[in-house]
Formats: C-alpha cells, structure tokens, sequence
C-alpha cells in the first residue's frame, strides 16, 4: 500500500448498535422525568365533606398529584359560582372526585321520565319549559278534567322510540320538575293518567 492511497474506512455495526441503544435509553430516561414532573393542580378537601354539604372555594384546597386521567377530579376552575353539594363523603385533604359532588340544582329539583299522549308540539326540545297537565284515569278507560301538575318544567330531553315500528301514539320525554311536585306525578305515571306537555311560550318567528 502507498502513502497515496487513501485509507479505507472502518466501520463496525457493533459501534452503531451501542450509540442507538444509548440514545433510547437517554430518551427513555428523559421521558420518565417528564412524566414524573408532569404534575396538575387539583382541589381537595379542606376537612371533612359528608353528603348533602355545600361547598364553595373557602372548603376546598389546592393539591399538586400526578394524574392518569384529570377528568375523574375537580380541577380548579370547575367549580360554578353557587357551589356544588356533596353526594359522597370525602375526607380531610382528600382530592375531590367528580362523582362525589353535583350541581345545587340538585337539591331543588329531580329528574322524571314521564309517557306523553301523543306527539310533542314542534317548539318543544331539550331546554324547552312546559307545563305538565293530567287527566285523571278512572274507571271503564275514562278520563278526568285536565289540569296542571307541574308548571314551568324543563325538558331534559326527548327519548327516541327504539323499536322497529314507532307507533306515535306516545312520546317519552325527560322533565326537570322541583322535588316538591315529584310525588304528584309518580302518581300520574302509577296511575296511568294521560298526560300531555304544554309549552309555556311560542316560538319567535322571522
């Protein structure tokens, strides 16, 4: 060989597998601290929560915890300007899970699922408020007078037929009634009344 001749390079694969093993395991390494730092502010207990307390941000604290799944808990931020009531009992400092509070509207209202004669008036939707009007079912199939049983419900929603061959001769709607008038219409629906819903107002048209 000449003092010309270029030397040939030398490479060895042995090399290369140890410079790639080394960047995964620094790329490993790093991604562990991250997660480890990846830390959220969520809100615990300040003392003892037992249900049906109602809470404000003067009851809750703020906690830095590592979360899989930050949807579970209150963040801050999460809580409504009324507040919320407990439904679970959480303890002191104990982070707060979403499913042990709800909204204070839950205190004054509840949720009924009521079978409607008919079909729903074409203004009628989820949000829409209605009245709630019964006839009495008496003997031979014959029905009472109607009258108002709840006034100013909300509807939650309109439940869809499911079945291959929707009648329409019954809708199934989803009302928010106040606690107080939750018997009466338990009785309705026990009793088979015929019940119908009544918009409180009528659309605005252009």
């Amino acid at each position: 060989m000449t003092s010309t001749q270029r030397k040939r390079f030398w490479f060895d694969p042995r090399l290369a597998i140890g410079i790639v093993l080394v960047a995964a395991s620094v790329a490993g390494v790093f991604g562990i601290v991250s997660t480890a730092d990846a830390s959220v502010q969520v809100l615990a207990a300040r003392d003892d929560l037992a249900p049906g307390d109602r809470i404000d941000e003067g009851d809750l604290i703020e906690s830095s915890a590592r979360l899989a799944d930050t949807d579970l808990y209150l963040l801050p931020g999460d809580l409504p300007d009324e507040g919320l009531v407990v439904t679970v009992a959480v303890g002191e400092g104990e982070l707060v899970p979403l499913s042990a509070v709800g909204q204070t509207a839950g205190t004054r209202l509840a949720s009924v699922v009521v079978t409607i004669n008919g079909q729903l008036p074409g203004s009628v939707g989820a949000g829409s408020t209605v009245d709630l009007w019964s006839a009495r079912k008496g003997e031979s199939n014959t029905f009472g007078p109607p009258s108002v049983i709840v006034a100013g419900a909300t509807v939650v929603r309109v439940i869809e037929d499911e079945g291959l061959v929707a009648s329409g001769e019954t809708t199934t709607v989803e009302l928010l009634v106040p606690r107080l008038r939750v018997a009466r219409v338990l009785e309705a629906v026990a009793n088979a009344d015929a019940l119908s819903v009544i918009p409180t107002s009528l659309p605005v048209e252009k």
